[in-house]
């Protein structure tokens, strides 16, 4: 369906019970709505009602040209926005890579609108701001960051073929592919990459404390964010909270480790499943 918020349209994929607890399911790049579609059917069957979202940037009447309406804040805004347009009052929120930035901040700024985080990969800002500083290690992994942000991004990644953005998504196989091809749809990765962009040095400090329920999710073979700041993310949550490990297992986790994903979720959300979890990583 089409959600109008904030003078634009966005893209919102509903499913499950219509009485079911809401449950708000944010992306990150290069990916779109479908990056949680082999978890929707575990969440359906636990009662709970998705609302899948196209963000800023992906959602074709969500895509402004200005780099600044790519802050942090703005897909934060937007997902208040969302909900409000919805009439959900308050909403589990699954968030990855960059939507996992938008729910920490969901979470710390409005936690009257958060029943729960599930952030997938991407740590607390304030975890990982630490980790740039001090460990060089974080500050490799970040590097593709520069050429993410520069103006010749586009072509890097869809040159020869869309070779690089290939070789980024290879772990999760013939899937892929819908996202190659939804980036060449004209504006698509522009608006992607405008997050990016539109980074600011303050956007890592702009999230505090989080006092929602929260589960944490990281992946031991995650080329982007390193161990530190995976546990220094406990330092940022006063409020009942699990650190779940996945062995051998990419970025890439809601399309690489469903089920895993599907079962941390479910127990951080309703409390019947087991979770596959290492706190001691």
């Amino acid at each position: 369906m089409e959600i109008k918020a904030r003078g634009m349209t966005f893209d919102v994929y509903e499913g499950g019970p219509a009485d079911g607890e809401p449950v708000l399911l944010l992306h990150g790049f290069p990916q779109d709505h479908r990056e949680f579609d082999l978890i929707l059917p575990r969440l359906h069957a636990a009662g709970l009602r998705t609302y899948a979202v196209d963000q800023r940037g992906y959602s074709p009447g969500a895509r402004p040209d200005d780099v600044r309406s790519y802050r942090i804040s703005e897909p934060a805004a937007d997902a208040i926005a969302i909900l409000d347009a919805l009439g959900v009052e308050k909403a589990h929120v699954i968030g990855h890579d960059w939507g996992a930035q938008v729910g920490w901040l969901l979470a710390a700024e409005h936690p009257d609108r958060v029943r729960t985080l599930t952030a997938v990969s991407v740590p607390h800002p304030r975890a990982l701001r630490l980790a740039l500083r001090v460990r060089p290690t974080q500050r490799a992994r970040f590097a593709y960051f520069a050429v993410f942000r520069s103006p010749i991004a586009e072509r890097f990644l869809l040159g020869g073929g869309a070779a690089v953005l290939k070789a980024m998504l290879r772990p999760i196989g013939d899937r892929a592919a819908l996202y190659v091809d939804a980036m060449r749809e004209p504006g698509r990765l522009t608006g992607g990459l405008n997050w990016y962009r539109g980074l600011a040095g303050g956007d890592l400090t702009s999230a505090g404390v989080i006092t929602v329920p929260t589960t944490y999710v990281w992946s031991d073979r995650d080329g982007v964010v390193a161990r530190t700041a995976a546990l220094r993310t406990r330092d940022w949550v006063e409020a009942d909270y699990q650190f779940v490990v996945l062995r051998g297992v990419s970025h890439w986790v809601p399309e690489q480790a469903p089920e895993a994903l599907a079962d941390a979720a479910l127990h951080r959300i309703t409390g019947d499943a087991q979770t596959r979890s290492d706190p001691g990583a």
